[in-house]
């Protein structure tokens, strides 16, 4: 058999090796009931994939490709399964990138030190394939008591508009559509906000807002026009899983001369760790939708939006 069918046939026992740790690890490493994740999923499921690739495949060009194609057919099947969206995907990357690296320099040097071929060797890749998956599960057990608490995070952005509040008021209760400038996370995965409606006036009222994929159902909680409306979010019908969600979101509108300084609240609920990790993503997103909803409200006050 030629070099590079035997280079090639290498490359894929590795790969197909990791994508089975990968996905076996996924499973593995949540948390029931509130699909938390955290330190085990993001770093010991990948560490334990890469361990695995260098484990049973041959030389550092076979082993270095094997990897890179188990992270993107793992990412992939994740996705075409909508267990993970494509913006996910692209944030844990990093992460799992890491993990990925460190497990296979492990396995590398392991190999060096003990001088044997895994792929040749029956007992030593029986060992791998059996004590990784215990290892990720008694790192889950670890882990488990750990994650039972979401994290709960309140990003706030405010706005100026050169209008009073009962004009913006009214533009904030309902729309048939929105047209702001599009924030970099929109194009990746971010959800669209596409229209709101509400049914009926004051506390108790519905309000549905629908995006690009999926809607958030709403119950008004606060209301005092033309300066606070607070909602509370019922359900959250979005592609993927719910590893965070909204939990409630207020609007303020205060008097300013002429026009009006508009707050607007959202309280999220994260499932995410490492939390120093996760968190500026989590508000970077949540900010970008206030951003696209206030750049909505500037243009149809005919007022560039900075």
């Amino acid at each position: 058999m030629s070099d590079w069918k035997t280079s090639a046939i290498a490359v894929l026992a590795g790969a197909a090796a990791g994508i089975a740790m990968g996905i076996l690890g996924f499973f593995m490493a949540e948390i029931p009931g509130t699909h938390a994740m955290g330190a085990v999923m993001f770093l010991l499921v990948p560490v334990a994939a890469g361990f695995t690739i260098a484990m049973v495949t041959n030389g550092a060009q076979q082993i270095s490709a094997a990897a890179i194609l188990a992270t993107l057919c793992s990412l992939a099947l994740l996705i075409a399964m909508r267990l993970e969206t494509f913006l996910c995907a692209i944030l844990a990357f990093p992460l799992l990138l890491a993990g990925l690296l460190i497990g296979v320099g492990l396995g590398y040097l392991l190999r060096r030190a003990t001088g044997k071929l895994a792929r040749n060797d029956v007992t030593l890749t029986s060992i791998v394939f059996l004590s990784m998956p215990l290892v990720i599960f008694a790192g889950h057990r670890t882990e488990v008591s750990t994650l039972t608490h979401p994290r709960r995070e309140i990003v706030t952005s405010t706005v100026r508009l050169p209008v009073e509040p009962s004009r913006v008021w009214s533009d904030l209760r309902s729309f048939d559509s929105l047209a702001g400038r599009k924030p970099i996370l929109m194009y990746v995965g971010l959800p669209i906000p596409i229209r709101c409606s509400m049914q009926g006036s004051g506390l108790g009222s519905k309000r549905t807002c629908y995006f690009d994929h999926g809607s958030i159902e709403e119950t008004v909680t606060y209301w005092e026009p033309p300066n606070r409306m607070g909602l509370s979010i019922d359900r959250t019908n979005m592609p993927g899983r719910h590893w965070l969600s909204f939990e409630n979101a207020e609007y303020d509108l205060q008097a300013d001369g002429r026009g009006t300084v508009l707050t607007r609240t959202t309280t999220i609920i994260s499932n995410l760790y490492p939390a120093r990790y996760w968190r500026p993503f989590e508000r970077w997103g949540v900010s970008s939708e206030h951003n696209y909803i206030f750049g909505d409200l500037a243009l149809r006050e005919r007022q560039p939006f900075p």
